[in-house]
């Protein structure tokens, strides 16, 4: 009888770190899609004006039209996006809740190309163009932050497994 309430109370626990570490991966994806969906619009129209200062250090529209701000033809902004949506689904409850280790080595894997790609860009802004965007660097933010959390999590859930 012990041992049935210990299995229930460590599922239970289980549950509940899956819907903590989910639920932050979801917020964090989901402010990531809005702002990447705002750079990829601001790079397809000129209607959208990035509140963002365009002269000195802080320069939103220096770094967006750039030659760095489209790698071979696709704009970095919707490589954003690709990438939000990615780590959108990846942070369900039930990806994370799954035994598969593809899914939770891809996941790993993903956001490290993420915080990568962040490093990337943070070298282009500071020193290739003496330019830094604010939205950009939101991105940047909530990669770092989606890369912890997979990482923290992933740790956490596989430990538990073990």
């Amino acid at each position: 009888m012990e041992k049935e309430t210990t299995n229930t109370q460590n599922k239970f626990e289980r549950k509940h770190k899956v819907r903590i570490i989910s639920g932050i991966g979801i917020l964090l994806s989901i402010i990531g899609l809005a702002d990447t969906t705002y750079l990829t619009i601001a790079h397809y129209t000129t209607k959208v004006i990035l509140a963002c200062p365009s002269t000195g250090i802080i320069n939103c529209q220096k770094v967006t039209s750039s030659t760095y701000s489209e790698i071979h033809g696709i704009p970095a902004a919707v490589l954003g996006l690709i990438f939000f949506s990615v780590m959108l689904i990846y942070q369900l409850p039930m990806m994370w809740s799954t035994t598969n280790k593809f899914i939770r080595n891809t996941r790993v894997l993903y956001s490290i190309a993420g915080l990568v790609s962040v490093f990337w860009f943070v070298y282009v802004e500071l020193h290739k163009l003496d330019a830094i965007c604010l939205y950009c660097t939101g991105v940047h933010i909530l990669t770092f932050f989606l890369f912890v959390t997979t990482i923290i999590g992933t740790s956490i859930i596989t430990a538990e497994k073990e």
